[in-house]
């Protein structure tokens, strides 16, 4: 597979050369990182896309902060620094977090505290995908796809030579600042990428105490009958620091392009304490990152475009327990990807193609020298083919994927997976007015490194994690159901989903705790300060059913501005077949947006979410109270001088400073979501 890849680079740089120089036609919006370049609407599974100003708008410190109040989208925060994207519940190896259509690279899958290895704010357009495209990216995606789109290799050439683009941010929450530089030009068949960003925060506020000490006692039994050190209106440790950049550039004509690029991040972030008064536990996460990605169009009758991609991620993870190195996470991944979308053959269209992961792990504790995941060898290849076609009244989509995957750990026997994963999807028009689709999936995911081999305490987590050995391939199959309803008066969606996974993997709180002290577990700590509560790798079948529900309503339309009226809602329930429920779910939300545009330069909104209480937090875990949550943006845009764009935004998040703990976070008790705060903000593009 490898040959394959360095093989096709040098034939590839040679056609582009050949191609010309004229630009690339822009196509209208479509999801372009699923291949078949559908539109958006005409997707038979739930999409989201942020583009644009509503991007801009919405961007967090994190991932699953940017798409937190999208529907059936939360985030599993782990303080501030930390946001995993949760999708109908679904969360870690279930949803795949992708840049720019390939892996990651990081190692956030792996544990709650690890933080993505993308930078949000240098973002140009995220997706979140669902259904028989997924295929495309990897199986047992069971929640979805997040890709995240930059253009740090240029697939175009640009309008003008020279395109500048500066943003600067202040959160009050945290007194954090976050600066941002994006340049792109190019002439002749070239084209270049730069940017770069900064971003420093202090410790995060917060609407009350930072642990809850009486859920604390009832759900981690180390900390049983122990004062805990708390704090008020503050998360003590959660300073933050990171930067990062990347340098890009291609060569484009009128038939494709090839390219690379080069990205650096670096982040230091600080764990919430447990309350014990010991040393702080912080995160150094350095991640250097290399791309080459190519497409070449209709060289042959029968070919619309072949499409490589290749990445080179060398990251380092480091655990600082009070200033010293604990444990050090180290990944260094090779990917590749090549994919052939062909021309319309009778009413099909489609892509098929493969992909190849090949990474060494390793999660070692450099004082004692021991290893939390042996390191291991980590290898993927798959196939993968999507089509599309159009009967009759409706659009229909297939996909299948295979997969053969491998772990290979230092010191143990080998493990040996053959996921196999296939989808459907048709949607059909009724009138002019109403849409309905339907979408079946059967999908496996074969359990990963961590889920397999954890043994030891970790730091971060505060926890004894175990894992185990004898995992089975996991197997979902997925029912989708929607309904679009369009007309003048309001715009509709309705989503309701089922599925039925066998051997299900989830890490539960057991109820135990392990003596660091006697090095032993122990139903019972026998000396205080001295124990992990215990969480273990399990497997058991479960059912997870819920909705995303939203319509909007134009209010008024008159010649003081536009008024749009957006009720929303969503719900997702897990449960296990023998009994009892799904850890770590989030509650049922409902709300109310207004959203407010004057001509083409003023806009704001207010939003408004409530969030039931979490009646459902799964075995040794303790339930989350309901919350409010109000927030309110104003922004304006206009034109500064010559060509130059000005953009500035205010808001104003949880205006009623609720102290809101996230029952999808592993530290709901120790950590609340932000308090009151308020962010401005200053974008100029030339």
């Amino acid at each position: 597979m490898w040959r394959n890849v360095v093989a096709a680079v040098p034939w590839l740089l040679v056609q582009v050369a050949r191609a010309g120089e004229e630009k690339v036609q822009q196509l209208d919006e479509v999801v372009v990182s699923a291949p078949l370049q559908h539109r958006a609407e005409e997707l038979a599974r739930p999409v989201t896309v942020l583009s644009g100003e509503e991007l801009r708008r919405k961007i967090g410190a994190t991932i699953g902060a940017t798409l937190q109040n999208e529907p059936g989208l939360t985030s599993q925060s782990f303080g501030p620094s930390v946001g995993q994207p949760v999708i109908r519940g679904q969360s870690g190896p279930r949803v795949q977090v992708m840049s720019n259509s390939l892996g990651n690279g990081d190692v956030a899958q792996l544990s709650p505290d690890h933080a993505n290895g993308i930078e949000p704010v240098l973002a140009d357009r995220i997706e979140v995908l669902r259904g028989p495209a997924t295929l495309l990216y990897g199986s047992g995606a069971i929640g979805g796809i997040v890709n995240v789109i930059d253009n740090r290799v240029p697939d175009h050439l640009p309008e003008r030579p020279l395109t500048v683009t500066g943003e600067q941010r202040y959160h009050s929450v945290s007194d954090q600042w976050i600066s941002q530089l994006k340049l792109e030009g190019g002439q002749g068949p070239f084209a270049l990428h730069l940017d770069g960003f900064y971003r420093d925060s202090g410790n995060l506020r917060i609407g009350g105490l930072a642990i809850d000490s009486n859920a604390v006692r009832q759900s981690d039994a180390a900390l049983r009958g122990i004062e805990l050190h708390n704090s008020d209106g503050v998360i003590p440790n959660t300073h933050a620091r990171a930067k990062g950049g990347t340098v890009g550039a291609s060569l484009v004509g009128e038939q494709g392009y090839a390219g690379a690029s080069i990205n650096y991040l670096g982040d230091n972030y600080g764990i919430p304490p447990e309350g014990l008064g010991g040393e702080p536990v912080r995160i150094n996460l350095k991640q250097t990152r290399y791309d080459f990605k190519g497409e070449l169009r209709e060289f042959a009758p029968w070919v619309q475009a072949l499409r490589l991609r290749f990445g080179y991620v060398d990251y380092t993870h480091t655990e600082l327990d009070g200033g010293v190195a604990a444990t050090v996470f180290t990944n260094r991944s090779y990917e590749g990807r090549l994919e052939l979308a062909h021309q319309p053959f009778g009413p099909f269209q489609g892509v098929l193609g493969g992909q190849a992961l090949s990474s060494d792990f390793a999660a070692v504790d450099s004082g004692a020298g021991q290893a939390l995941v042996p390191s291991s060898q980590i290898e993927s290849y798959g196939a993968f083919a999507v089509e599309s076609f159009r009967y009759g009244p409706g659009r229909y989509e297939i996909g299948l994927r295979g997969e053969t995957n491998s772990i290979n750990p230092r010191g143990g026997p080998r493990r040996s997976y053959t996921p196999i994963s296939v989808s459907g999807s048709g949607q059909w028009r009724i009138g002019e007015a109403h849409t309905v689709s339907l979408a079946v999936t059967r999908s496996q995911r074969a359990p990963q490194v961590q889920e397999l081999f954890s043994h030891g305490v970790h730091d971060a987590t505060h926890s004894y994690e175990n894992g185990n050995p004898g995992l089975s391939t996991e197997t979902s199959y997925n029912l989708d159901l929607g309904y679009r309803f369009k007309a003048a008066w309001v715009n509709a969606t309705l989503d309701l989903f089922h599925n039925w996974v066998s051997d299900y993997i989830y890490q539960q709180l057991t109820g135990g705790v392990y003596n660091d002290e006697l090095g032993r577990f122990q139903a019972v700590c026998s000396s205080p300060g001295a124990c992990f509560p215990v969480v273990q790798s399990q497997q058991a079948d479960a059912v997870f059913k819920g909705f995303e529900a939203r319509a909007t309503f134009p209010v008024l339309e008159k010649g003081f501005g536009i008024v749009d009226l957006t009720l929303f809602s969503d719900y997702t329930r897990g449960e296990f077949v023998r009994g009892g429920d799904v850890p770590r779910l989030p509650p049922l939300r409902y709300g109310l947006q207004l959203d407010y545009a004057y001509g083409n330069h003023w806009s704001a909104f207010l939003r408004l979410t409530r969030g039931e209480r979490q009646d459902h937090p799964g075995a040794n875990d303790s339930p989350t109270p309901g919350y409010v949550l109000l927030n309110l943006g104003l922004q304006y845009e206009t034109r500064a001088f010559q060509d130059a764009k000005l953009l500035v935004f205010a808001m104003a998040n949880n205006l009623l400073d609720e102290n809101i703990r996230n029952s999808t976070s592993y530290l709901r008790n120790f950590a609340p979501e932000p308090g009151r705060g308020a962010e401005l903000g200053l974008r100029i593009s030339y």
